[in-house]
């Protein structure tokens, strides 16, 4: 047989095998997801953006479902538009960052289902901004509802988990939970905290028959930025973050996201990295930690806005969007500006908060 032939059939083997290995691949993932249907799902931060979606998804994969968030009104939006597709729906309010807040949701979503199969810990806020207009209040507001948050609901049905030997805790983290992110520091130390919280979870509860599972999203197009707090020069924060959230390239569709999250909970995936930029990321950072943190110093120095004096007084991303009047900025956002419309409800534009002592009674509690 000629040269030629023998290569061609090689190759074609080759390619036979590899297919028959996805396939193979395909299949064994498809038989380990689990049946969901008729299974509690409770959902923290489930009122908009990436919660209300993963409230969305989880119900059409058959579960009955409890959401909280602390709005009430933005609660019932959400389970209007939940029960229009014919979920079953539970509101409840609760600030996550109050435990005996959270022991009273655990406590309710219990009564009145019977029990929680599975917990989706997703509540969030995001504050930007150069560390030297960072105040220490904005460390323990992130603290509280992104790793206190994720702990207080997760202890609180751990005790019915174990007694039935079986459950789901999902982890809503971040990339900035695995590389720590110049001017999002506040938000990457409390990730950082909820990525190990979660990874340990995952190796004592195993045994149990409790399955947790890391979610590592990294930018989704969830209109997040728009309920954002900015601080410093608020423009040129507000630039950046919202061209990171919008853009196809960098950014990932997040009913897209939804469906990979409910899809890894099915299956009891101990991590899923969302996108292929964080999955990139995240590999690069594994390999070369010291590169990742100079390659962050460069773009801290060249590209992200300098620090403007000492000023605390922080803006949501809405009113500083309808500052700005940029007809390019408007093109390039307009994905990130038509997910704020379809998955956050509109906030007060005027709103301005200062930090200090007395905000951690007011925190803006977002998702991703």
């Amino acid at each position: 047989m000629p040269s030629e032939e023998r290569v061609g059939s090689q190759l074609m083997l080759t390619a036979a095998g590899l297919g028959v290995a996805l396939a193979g691949r395909a299949l064994f993932q498809r038989l380990r997801e689990a049946d969901l249907r008729g299974e509690v799902a409770l959902i923290t931060g489930g009122s908009r953006g990436l919660g209300f979606l993963l409230a969305r998804e989880f119900a059409h994969a058959g579960c009955r479902l409890a959401i909280c968030a602390r709005d009430p009104d933005e609660l019932g939006q959400a389970r209007e538009a939940l029960e229009r597709n014919g979920a079953e729906v539970l509101t409840l309010t609760c600030d996550v960052a109050d435990r005996e807040q959270v022991d009273r949701l655990v406590d309710e979503a219990t009564r009145h289902y019977g029990r929680v199969d599975l917990l989706v810990n997703n509540a969030c806020i995001i504050e930007v901004g150069p560390i030297e207009q960072m105040t220490v209040e904005e460390f323990e507001q992130a603290m509280s509802v992104m790793f206190w948050g994720v702990l207080y609901p997760s202890l609180a049905v751990l005790p019915q988990m174990r007694e039935r030997g079986a459950g789901r805790i999902v982890n809503i983290t971040s990339i900035g939970g695995k590389v720590s992110l110049p001017h999002l520091l506040p938000y990457s130390c409390a990730k950082f905290a909820a990525v190990a919280l979660s990874e340990g979870l995952r190796a004592e509860l195993s045994a149990r028959g409790i399955r947790v599972t890391t979610v590592v999203p990294g930018l989704m197009r969830t209109g997040g930025h728009m309920n954002a707090r900015f601080k410093g020069r608020q423009e040129e924060e507000f630039t950046w973050f919202s061209l990171g959230a919008s853009l196809p390239l960098v950014s990932m569709d997040a009913g897209r996201a939804a469906r990979q999250i409910v899809r890894s909970t099915r299956r009891g995936d101990a991590e899923a990295i969302l996108s292929i930029p964080a999955q990139g990321l995240a590999a690069f950072h594994g390999l070369f930690p010291g590169a990742t943190a100079d390659l962050s110093a460069l773009v801290n120095h060249y590209a992200l806005p300098k620090a403007n004096g000492t000023e605390t007084v922080a803006a949501r991303g809405l009113e500083i969007q309808e500052r700005l009047h940029s007809p390019l900025l408007d093109t390039l956002t307009a994905l990130g500006r038509s997910a704020a419309r379809q998955f956050q409800p509109p906030q007060p534009a005027n709103e301005v908060e200062t930090s200090g002592a007395g905000s951690l009674g007011r925190r803006n509690g977002k998702d991703h």
